[in-house]
């Protein structure tokens, strides 16, 4: 049984920075973690995605966006710097057997999800 449960959302003005966590449980280091948002009236989007091995970003958030990922302590990290307006959403920890599906908001588990508001 998959479980994510996600952390550290808030508000913050534009230029600043949040760092989101989710401990998980029930999945393995060759399970993709990563994160996606959505904002009210906009499609899902993935953010970014770790796969043990390498970190994979949307184009939206490189440079901006760093995912790190803790098998031993079961938890994956998503550090949000240089925070824009257009970065406001309510952000998921996901889980997945492919990358590439959770960068396109393609998950087979989620979090609760955790809220940023940039202003």
């Amino acid at each position: 049984h998959v479980q994510l449960v996600e952390s550290g959302g808030g508000s913050v003005q534009a230029g600043g920075s949040l760092k989101l966590s989710c401990v998980v449980s029930g999945t393995t280091a060759s399970t993709c973690l990563g994160w996606f948002r959505q904002a009210p009236g906009k499609e899902r989007e993935g953010v970014a995605v770790h796969n043990s091995y390498a970190a994979h970003y949307a184009n939206s958030v490189k440079g901006r966006f760093t995912i790190s990922r803790d098998n031993a302590k079961n938890s994956v990290y998503l550090q949000m710097n240089s925070l824009q307006p257009e970065d406001a959403g309510m952000y998921y920890c996901a889980a997945g057997r492919l990358c590439v599906d959770l960068l396109r908001g393609r998950a087979d588990h989620w979090g609760q999800g955790t809220q940023v508001t940039v202003s």
